[in-house]
């Protein structure tokens, strides 16, 4: 299988390909002239074939578009800091299961010391959100935002479906509230490993966020980011097709 790179653009059937992604490519992978790569600015997705192998980037010739396909279903992962192994892990697999933006929380209960250095880690991040994607073979990584208090966040997201996952007794079942949903998109907000506070969960219950359960043990963070995505995943439909991916020619490129 072909491995993919994400540009900035495809322009007059070339492409070029920069910074890290170029070096690794060129010096890492050891690329020739004449090997063949899926390239994604985001939009569209081209079988290329490498022309030119230079110090920094490296040049394509677009050969063929290839179809692309869009996640149907648009989920927001509202996401809690908690130890960066174990977020850095998460957002490896939230962006494998699809998912489309990022929101980190500073929830009541995230380690403060892990909040005041968090911001420093953001393109650490966003790399990983990146290579995910190239692994994954999405059409384009998801968005990270910046970190930002449960509160603002759960304001800020209008999903048609907004689910907090909850590790209380009484709180049903995730597979009880999917039951005859047919969100489009889906917001799920996943708390620290010390658990939302109830101002919190009154604060997303006011915004229309349903609680929810995926099992009688408590999860971790990372555990709970992939059991729940992989149940969206499994109650809507996977993908729909790029319908503005028709076939073009690499001249008009």
């Amino acid at each position: 299988m072909r491995r993919r790179f994400f540009i900035d653009k495809f322009a007059g059937g070339r492409a070029v390909l920069g910074g890290d992604a170029a070096h690794h490519l060129g010096r890492v992978l050891r690329a020739e002239a004449g090997q063949l790569y899926e390239l994604s600015d985001g939009h569209r997705v081209w079988l290329a074939r490498i022309e030119d192998v230079k110090r920094d980037r490296v040049e394509f010739s677009l050969v063929e578009e290839l179809p692309s396909r869009e996640p149907a279903l648009q989920t927001t992962l509202l996401l809690s800091v908690v130890r960066f192994d174990a977020f850095e892990f998460a957002l490896e697999k939230a962006t494998e299961l699809g998912v489309c933006a990022i929101v980190p929380l500073a929830a009541s209960r995230s380690e403060k010391a892990l909040l005041a250095a968090a911001p420093k880690r953001a393109e650490r991040w966003k790399k990983i959100l990146l290579e995910a994607s190239q692994q994954s073979r999405r059409l384009r990584p998801p968005t990270l935002s910046a970190v930002a208090k449960p509160e603002a966040a759960f304001s800020a997201h209008g999903e048609s479906l907004k689910i907090i996952l909850s590790e209380r007794l009484e709180t049903p079942p995730l597979r009880s509230i999917l039951e005859g949903q047919n969100a489009t998109t889906v917001g799920l907000a996943i708390g620290p490993e010390g658990g939302w506070t109830d101002g919190e969960f009154q604060c997303a219950r006011q915004r229309g966020f349903h609680e929810a359960s995926l099992a009688q043990l408590i999860l971790r963070t990372e555990t709970a980011v992939i059991a729940a995505l992989a149940s969206l995943n499994y109650a809507f439909p996977a993908h729909a097709p790029n319908v503005a991916n028709a076939p073009i020619s690499a001249q008009a490129v």
